[in-house]
């Protein structure tokens, strides 16, 4: 393992002078950091996708091209001396508006990729100018050098090898001399095109050129001060977590919680290395490491909430007592894609919940096609507006009493199903989405406030 540290900043943490600046302060804090990933700044990946998405009208074309220009030059236009940076940043708002054009007739998702990769490759040259207006010795590089993923555009799958191989030959020899500042989200393919890992993979890619370059801690900068016992905009009294374990981060994203990309820690977790979440706006206020060995393990340790659900009830007499009739069920999932989350069953219905993975800000749907050939073996009901609530912790499987306490609380909800026993790190349920919040804040006050 090296002493590199690899620190990544999201959009809100680049998105002017002053987060920048103080972006800057945080990799002046820490010598080891000798890898810096950033994101594109805050708001303009939005304005490339709709780009990415083919505009047709030209005044709203140029309305957001002229929006990502000024959203560059406010900061350029704050450094000393801006020439180099400003000339790159130009030549790529000139590639943009090109590919802006070429998506308004025919749009694809290789051009969607070159495109939205355009972000974070202007915030990176900004970004490496300030740093060396600063006295750090640091220089730019382009991570599609070495971030090497198979061609499929959107949601790209990195080339884990062939990563390690170009990191060890160009990016760890270049650390050893400098603060080197590279693009998340972002890669290449064999051929040499634009790839991303997808809506949220800044975070996952900076853990794959961590694990890459076996840094010594990986921090990822936001803009809040770690990883929290619950959204604080739901319950107030929230506090954060000093230090939580893999596992158990690792379910609170899978179950919700916004801070992490649920596939960030995986490439974290095969080289043991651990992973600090802090705010770049109060650094001071410290954060959350997330490691493999924790001191303590509570029975509980956090609460999530994961809303837009889509709950499948199927409903037969022909599963009493019967064999194959989940095997049927799942052939028609799978040859219709439809990836499961959650799953309950009965002696009559088998209850489940759609991933959500992939999906574009609303809730999943059950192809029709699927539905119509489930509905020859059985009755389907699908439910929409729902919320799951994922209660987060150490040990429930071995623990007693505690679930009085947990569904004592909850005896005024209507609970639409029950996840339990399948992990010893999380109770899960849904309920509708106008009680969800509801649900969070008195659980929080009695488990977490008491």
């Amino acid at each position: 393992m090296s002493n590199f540290n690899v620190a990544k900043f999201g959009g809100t943490s680049v998105a002017n002078f002053e987060a920048m600046s103080r972006c800057a302060a945080v990799i002046e804090a820490n010598p080891n950091t000798k890898l810096v990933v950033s994101s594109a700044c805050s708001g303009v990946t939005n304005l490339l996708v709709e780009l990415a998405n083919g505009v047709q009208d030209t005044q709203r074309r140029s309305e957001i091209l002229t929006k990502l220009a000024e959203i560059h030059n406010a900061i350029l236009d704050q450094l000393e001396s801006s020439d180099q940076a400003a000339s790159d940043v130009y030549a790529i708002l000139d590639t943009v508006t090109s590919l802006a054009e070429a998506a308004s007739i025919q749009s694809s998702h290789k051009l969607t990729d070159h495109l939205v990769a355009c972000g974070e490759l202007m915030s990176t040259h900004i970004l490496a100018q300030l740093l060396k207006e600063r006295g750090l010795n640091a220089t730019r590089f382009d991570i599609r050098d070495v971030l090497r993923t198979d061609n499929n555009f959107g949601k790209a799958e990195p080339q884990l090898e062939t990563i390690k191989q170009l990191a060890d030959s160009s990016l760890v020899p270049l650390c050893q001399d400098f603060v080197v500042v590279t693009q998340g989200f972002i890669g290449s393919d064999s051929e040499g095109n634009t790839t991303t890992l997808g809506r949220g993979g800044s975070d996952y890619s900076a853990a794959l050129i961590a694990e890459a370059v076996e840094a010594s801690g990986l921090e990822i900068w936001t803009d809040v001060p770690g990883i929290y016992t619950t959204d604080p905009r739901i319950a107030p009294k929230a506090s954060p977590i000093p230090e939580i374990s893999f596992s158990e981060a690792s379910e609170m994203a899978n179950f919700g919680a916004k801070i992490l990309h649920p596939s960030t820690l995986v490439p974290a977790l095969r080289h043991d290395i651990p992973v600090f979440v802090g705010s770049s706006k109060q650094p001071e206020k410290g954060g959350t490491w997330i490691r493999h060995q924790v001191e303590s393990s509570p029975l509980f340790r956090a609460l999530a909430l994961r809303c837009n659900q889509t709950m499948v009830t199927l409903r037969s007499a022909n599963m009493f007592h019967a064999y194959g009739f989940l095997a049927k069920v799942f052939e028609i999932l799978a040859k219709h894609k439809v990836s499961v989350d959650l799953i309950t069953t009965s002696e009559i219905s088998v209850s489940l919940t759609l991933d959500q993975t992939g999906t574009a800000g609303g809730a999943p749907q059950l192809p029709e096609q699927a539905r119509i050939e489930l509905e020859e073996l059985c009755h389907v009901e699908v439910e929409h507006n729902l919320c799951l609530v994922a209660l987060i912790g150490n040990n429930m499987s071995e623990s007693k009493g505690y679930a009085k306490q947990v569904f004592g609380t909850l005896e005024d909800f209507n609970l639409r199903m029950i996840c339990y026993g399948a992990s010893p790190h999380n109770l899960c349920f849904l309920l509708h989405e106008s009680v969800s919040k509801q649900a969070i804040q008195k659980l929080h006050t009695e488990l977490f406030e008491g």
